[in-house]
């Protein structure tokens, strides 16, 4: 599972209709507003990350962190404003996310952020980008994927992972509710906070926490075999703390 780099999307909010605040005897509440409640304003990102590694005596000679990239756009803006004048490049979140949209990224950030993180002593070696079966991820065969790959000088292939198995991807497995989580201990106001902080969330998170949740896919994928590589099986997580206990969680 060294060799495998989990890539997935999901969207992150802005803040959450329900926030919880400890405060002084004699401190007021924060004041938030927002021009709806049920449209607060978010940013899709896509993240890729791969198992840690780490040497005979604990120390991280890899994070597994590949990155994590907002779909936006910038743009000069049209007209001047409270907070800023016309022609100051603006930050856009795109709406719509298609298949270019995604090769696109796959192309021109993923590869070059592999290319870049990668251990060297492994780069030469099969490399596999697990992705889901959305609609808007590109085939295996892409052409243009493919060409981008020949010229890195990478060995990799992509697989989309079985249907129907959220549990078999880290990402939904744990690690983007951890990352959710530490983002929303920061208050964002703007959009590049909430990409800034979304980013910090991602590069701060703890590499052991990681290693973690990738033993936990591999006791899912234990618990797929011993049910016949069917879905009625419970969640058996591996505990965060340094005790080598597991629990397991029923799931729908």
């Amino acid at each position: 599972m060294y060799n495998v780099i989990h890539v997935d999307e999901k969207w992150f909010y802005m803040t959450r209709k329900n926030e919880k605040y400890y405060l002084l005897l004699d401190e007021e509440e924060p004041y938030r507003t927002c021009k709806s409640k049920n449209f607060v304003a978010k940013v899709m990102f896509l993240a890729a990350i791969a198992r840690p590694r780490f040497d005979e005596e604990g120390n991280v000679i890899f994070s597994g962190r590949i990155g994590i990239f907002p779909f936006i756009t910038k743009e000069p803006a049209k007209r001047s404003g409270v907070n800023r004048v016309a022609g100051t490049m603006e930050t856009k979140v795109m709406t719509s996310v298609k298949r270019d949209t995604v090769r696109s990224y796959y192309i021109n950030k993923l590869l070059p952020a592999i290319f870049e993180k990668w251990p060297r002593e492994e780069i030469n070696k099969p490399i596999i980008i697990q992705q889901d079966n959305a609609r808007t991820h590109i085939d295996p065969n892409d052409p243009e994927f493919c060409q981008a790959v020949q010229q890195y000088g990478f060995n990799i292939k992509l697989m989309c992972q079985p249907n129907n198995s959220p549990d078999l991807n880290v990402l939904d497995l744990g690690f983007f509710r951890a990352i959710q989580s530490l983002k929303y201990k920061e208050a964002s106001r703007t959009i590049d906070e909430l990409i800034g902080g979304v980013q910090k969330a991602f590069e701060t998170f703890s590499v052991t926490k990681s290693d973690y949740i990738f033993w936990t896919l591999q006791l899912c994928m234990r618990s797929v075999l011993e049910e016949k590589c069917g879905n009625k099986y419970k969640i058996i997580h591996r505990c965060f703390e340094e005790t080598g206990t597991i629990t397991s969680t029923n799931k729908m």
